[in-house]
């Protein structure tokens, strides 16, 4: 399912024994665009400790079956819960990470090792992809700055101004992901004052580099090839038809479809 990420900010987390937080933030790989973690808002359960899930034991979402939840994608979902395959005490016993301190590579590693979870649990779509590597001529690579390899909160991404070719076109206001490789699918950009009350979707594809400090996120396409992008309403759910509309519109790989 794709879901806006926004929806899942707040969005209860419960485990096997019982709830254990609500949704604060997700970090991602800066390079697979894929969510590397899930940071869980423990509340006085666990006092002033970063507690971090990896999307391997999030259970496939499940929408609440009411309409005005389902279909707009950009509402958030009181309702929703993420479930996961873990115990209290398995959290409890976690390493731990201070509230205030930076998600490390050796700190990955801790957390990976005392839950014995696979860091490379699904390949990306988009791993074949990245750092100039297409996975056949003609076909759209993704670059970011090298230095930047994350984890990055998603957060990093929002209000980003986004830059085609030939000029600006608008910001990032939203992701949107899937949760079943949890890869960050789409940006949804708000073209601004460039084309007033419009609303676009970008894949990873069609970035070229990410400047972190100047929240700039540079494309290979024309502000031309983004106009004449398939149109997109913001208040509807995306479908496997849209998303072959919109790829073959800019030339990129599929989902596996």
């Amino acid at each position: 399912m794709l879901i806006a990420i926004s929806s899942l900010k707040g969005a209860n987390v419960e485990g096997s024994d019982g709830h254990v937080g609500t949704v604060r933030d997700f970090l991602f790989d800066a390079v697979t665009w894929q969510i590397r973690w899930m940071e869980v808002d423990v509340g006085s359960w666990l006092h002033e400790r970063k507690v971090l899930i990896h999307p391997s034991a999030i259970a496939p979402l499940k929408v609440p079956e009411r309409p005005e939840l389902a279909l707009p994608m950009m509402r958030s979902m009181e309702e929703l819960v993420l479930s996961v395959g873990l115990t209290k005490r398995q959290i409890e016993e976690s390493p731990i990470i201070r509230e205030d301190e930076p998600i490390t590579q050796q700190i990955e590693c801790r957390v990976y090792g005392h839950y014995s979870w696979d860091p490379h649990w699904v390949r990306s779509y988009f791993s074949m992809h990245a750092v100039g590597m297409a996975a056949s001529p003609g076909q759209i690579s993704v670059q970011t700055n090298p230095e930047n390899t994350g984890p990055h909160s998603v957060a990093e991404l929002f209000g980003s101004h986004i830059h085609a070719t030939d000029g600006d076109i608008g910001h990032v206001e939203n992701l949107i992901v899937d949760d079943n490789k949890w890869d960050i699918r789409y940006m949804i950009v708000a073209t601004g004052n460039w084309w007033p009350g419009k609303h676009v979707l970008l894949a990873p594809y069609a970035v070229r580099q990410v400047d972190w400090l100047a929240r700039r996120v540079a494309l290979n396409v024309t502000r031309a090839k983004v106009r004449s992008s398939p149109p997109w309403d913001p208040a509807a759910m995306i479908d496997e038809m849209n998303e072959q509309h919109l790829h073959a519109h800019y030339g990129w790989p599929g989902y596996g479809w």
